[in-house]
């Protein structure tokens, strides 16, 4: 078992928003260090106390004032591929700034900061590749993983996100450019749920690419090796795994876009002997759960008796399926009942018990090819058209990243039975959306509850505007890190998920306007993140995996940890 997190530590270590920082850095040194660099911000005392007169223009001013610089800096950008790489850059020089910006503008700069824009940027990493960030771990390096996390910028992680860049996205192999993912990750969750940057440590594990043009291109930065795979793959993740054990006992791991052959093979493999997750199967579940229980308020059926279409088996479509099947369970149905209410498609169609070519993770959800609604026999191709006609779902939900692929015909068809169909394309970055908002509203004559995985403008329907609610992770992970340091869990569970999908599904703006977005605006997420921080703590507790704190206490450990991006007086350090 992993060393448990020592909460009472934690919260001592935990740099307060408003108490002095200690450093013995000075002059240029000072200005290069983006955790305590405040720019034109500096004091008069603290220039001349740190050696900063001549380094600096004469004039001091004020975060505010530094804020409006920036932002008009970053509004004259023409592409969003510029504005992520000065977003980016400011991120590289001064923390404090690069988050209150992001905070005063999360609406608009978020996009850019993680999906959809990320996804452009991990295609263009060794393109705009400017200065390091985090720790690169190659497979040539594996008997050395320990030496290279003792020397991480950050010495004693909290949160750790990693990838090996296989899976980025709706955009496959990426190699070691989806090291942006880990980055954009992190940066969320110090924006949402306020884990200070100095806790958090972003990971790429590099083991080659399957990319041709990656490896052809001279600018690579990665590799230039074909996937390392088979035992020797799993050689290196289980070195990987030990060094952190080792080196960051106290930190929670996250695997974040692994290809489907891994990611629940290595949340499986290590998730009872460590504090980790996997936000593409477990957040994606638990974000997509609160939207289908909110949509469940507005139709009156409980959520036993949906039945639910999942376009996609992969990692992050059995993951949802899971999840709706425990939640299906609290609600009172058997699991036969609710494996029962619930259909997959992958590239062949149909996941049915006639298919011998499914893996453990699809059989379970396989369905007899003659268990539809209306008793008639299906078609031979059991595709996405012939499952809706004979299922009549009320819920359909878009992860295969095929573009267009929830047609007018196919959503007329299951119109036709449904009052309010609950469509959910999930796919990102946009242009892989399963289906645009204003076509299913359109399609649907308004009546179709929608949520989507990247964010769409508003649509004009019925006299009004409709604000399409994104099915985002980052209502998620954040809260969850936030609940596990608070809480000093030992472990993730699934229970802990599914009560994270309950807090967030209460936030649903349309539990007091049916005609409202299933999911909270991205300007209340920290709130949300702290409820959803909350609920994984509690159940954390109840589920035995963490410390045992009452409730006022608790609220009290989660606030201590929401750092704000905000300027600190510095005093010198003599070393």
């Amino acid at each position: 078992m992993t060393t448990p997190t020592d909460p009472d530590r934690l919260l001592a270590d935990l740099t307060i928003n408003t108490q002095p920082v200690e450093t013995a850095l000075t002059g240029a040194a000072l200005l290069g260090a983006p955790r305590l660099n405040k720019g034109s911000a500096f004091s008069e005392d603290e220039r001349a106390t740190f050696h900063l007169h001549g380094l600096l223009p004469p004039a001091i001013t004020t975060i505010e004032q530094q804020l409006a610089r920036t932002y008009d800096s970053f509004r004259a950008k023409t592409t969003d591929l510029e504005r992520y790489i000065y977003l980016a850059s400011l991120q590289d020089r001064n923390e404090v700034l690069f988050y209150r910006l992001l905070q005063e503008h999360i609406a608009e700069m978020s996009p850019i900061i993680y999906t959809p824009v990320v996804g452009l940027a991990c295609q263009n990493f060794s393109h705009i590749y400017r200065r390091p960030h985090g720790l690169y771990i190659g497979f040539e390096q594996r008997d050395e993983i320990a030496d290279i996390l003792r020397a991480a910028p950050v010495p004693e992680p909290r949160v750790i996100v990693v990838t090996d860049g296989e899976r980025i996205l709706g955009l496959g192999d990426l190699g070691v450019g989806g090291m942006l993912i880990p980055i954009g990750k992190l940066a969320l969750y110090t924006l949402c749920a306020g884990i200070s940057p100095s806790m958090t440590l972003p990971i790429a594990l590099d083991t080659g690419t399957d990319n041709p043009q990656l490896l052809a291109d001279p600018l690579y930065l990665g590799w230039r090796h074909p996937r390392v795979r088979g035992q020797d793959y799993d050689d290196f993740i289980d070195a990987f795994v030990a060094a952190v054990r080792r080196v960051c006992p106290r930190a929670a791991l996250q695997w974040e876009d692994f290809a489907r052959g891994n990611a629940r093979r290595l949340l499986d493999r290590y998730r009872d002997d460590l504090c980790t997750f996997n936000d593409d199967i477990q957040g994606t579940a638990a974000v997509t759960l609160a939207g289908l229980l909110a949509a469940c308020e507005i139709t009156g059926a409980p959520l036993r008796q949906q039945r639910v279409v999942i376009l996609g088996a992969g990692s992050a479509a059995t993951g949802i399926a899971d999840l709706l099947v425990m939640a299906m369970e609290e609600d009172g149905a058997s699991i036969e009942q609710a494996r029962g209410n619930i259909w997959l498609l992958d590239s062949h169609g149909l996941v049915h018990t006639g298919r011998t070519d499914l893996d453990a993770e699809k059989a379970r959800f396989a369905q007899r090819p003659w268990s539809t609604v209306n008793g008639s026999q299906p078609g031979q191709s059991l595709d996405l058209l012939e499952v809706v006609r004979h299922t009549r779902p009320t819920m359909l939900i878009g992860t295969a990243a095929r573009p267009g692929a929830f047609s007018e015909e196919i959503v007329g068809e299951m119109a036709r039975y449904v009052e309010r169909p609950v469509i959910f394309p999930l796919s990102n970055p946009t242009e892989k959306s399963e289906a645009t908002p204003e076509d299913l509203l359109r399609w649907t004559g308004g009546r179709a509850l929608v949520a989507t995985g990247s964010p769409f403008a508003d649509v004009a329907t019925d006299g009004r505007r409709r604000h399409i609610g994104q099915c985002n992770n980052m209502f998620i992970f954040p809260g969850v890190g936030l609940g596990v340091l608070a809480s000093g869990a030992r472990r993730v569970t699934d229970g802990m998920f599914l009560a994270a999908a309950r807090a967030l599904s209460v936030l649903a703006p349309s539990r007091s306007d049916p005609g409202a977005s299933l999911y909270p605006h991205i300007e209340n997420v920290r709130a949300v993140s702290r409820s959803v921080a909350l609920a994984i703590a509690t159940e954390a507790q109840r589920a035995g995996v963490a410390e045992p704190f009452d409730a006022p206490t608790l609220e009290q450990r989660v606030d201590a940890l929401m750092w704000e991006p905000r300027y600190r007086p510095l005093v010198k350090r003599d070393d």
